[in-house]
């Protein structure tokens, strides 16, 4: 018999209910977001990127970043840099925080990261890889894993060199997204080099790129061989994209569309926890690209967009949301 698509999956010690995860996404998956994602049934949280240097400096913004909530646990703490001292010394620093798996970043391809040698940067240095890797699965108890990509361009696609540099270091697991640094998110990604990785090493390999639904991360997981699927993108303005790809992995079952009432209940929830967490002026213009994501299609919400930079209160967001999601501009919508 076939292996259940839908299962646990150990990472070290880390026993996660299931192996359908949140990618780790600066700016996005921020503590009320991860929630929000955990009560659709996402298996494992990621965590935004921090700084291991700015860990180093004591810096308020990267303390906001690493808080979590019990409810959400298990939770993957992502760190990035160059140093693999200073990496493995800050992982040590943070290890008794509440988070199950610290997670290194090797595929981040924004330019600032970049051009610091960090990130998908990495990806061109193997020997520096199993020198941070080493480093810190020493310095910590708790599972190290690493996210990389299929390569940093298209002429060096040395992902399984990479994450074999990994594992031979000590890693519990590698994650893999299947586009280069060079491709960004552009194009189609390529399943073919997770499969590769899976082949080539024995930790368990999580694929990412391109899982959109239910129908595209059983295709991942059959056609790669990988553990687990990791989301990303997809999941922006759309926490139930988990609820409906663990039911399709489950039972083969499509789990309808949420309706209106559900998206303007989460959109509402999501900023009253925005607001709690980092106060209203903060809380309400970090929602803004959040309303944008949740209401893409809906009637009149490309002109309430454009009026998102200039909402600054709870109260008014409120009164949009419910303009876009009356009954009378629904109706209209269904019937146009």
């Amino acid at each position: 018999m076939a292996d259940k698509l839908l299962r646990q999956l150990k990472i070290g010690d880390v026993v996660l209910g299931n192996n359908v995860i949140l990618a780790p996404m600066a700016g996005v998956s921020d503590l009320p977001f991860r929630l929000l994602c955990k009560e659709q049934g996402a298996g494992l949280l990621g965590m935004e990127m921090v700084s291991a240097k700015a860990i180093m400096y004591n810096s308020k913004n990267t303390e906001a970043l690493m808080e979590t909530h019990p409810d959400e646990m298990p939770v993957s703490l992502q760190l990035f840099g160059s140093d693999a001292d200073i990496i493995s010394e800050m992982a040590k620093r943070i290890e008794d925080r509440p988070f199950s798996i610290l997670d290194i970043n090797m595929g981040c391809p924004v330019p600032k990261v970049v051009n610091n040698g960090e990130g998908s940067a990495l990806m061109k240095k193997p020997a520096l890889v199993r020198e941070i890797v080493s480093k810190t699965v020493e310095a910590v108890r708790k599972p190290v894993t690493v996210k990389i990509r299929k390569g940093f361009d298209g002429e060096h696609a040395n992902a399984v060199e990479i994450a074999k540099a990994a594992e031979d270091a000590g890693a519990a697991a590698v994650a893999v997204h299947g586009r280069t640094r060079e491709e960004f998110y552009s194009g189609k990604a390529d399943w073919k080099i997770i499969a590769e990785v899976k082949k080539a090493v024995n930790i368990p390999v999580i694929g990412n790129g391109d899982v959109t639904d239910g129908e595209s991360a059983k295709r991942m997981l059959e056609e790669t061989g990988c553990d687990g699927v990791m989301i990303g993108r997809a999941a922006r303005g759309n926490p139930w994209i988990f609820r409906e790809v663990t039911a399709y992995l489950e039972n083969g079952r499509k789990e309808p569309r949420p309706g209106a009432e559900e998206v303007k209940d989460v959109i509402l929830r999501h900023a009253e926890l925005q607001t709690r967490y980092k106060g209203e002026y903060i809380g309400i213009r970090e929602m803004r690209k959040h309303i944008a994501w949740y209401t893409a299609g809906y009637p009149h919400s490309a002109k309430f967009r454009g009026r998102i930079n200039e909402i600054e209160g709870m109260e008014e967001l409120r009164k949009g949301i419910e303009e876009i999601f009356s009954p009378y501009q629904l109706e209209r919508y269904v019937r146009e």
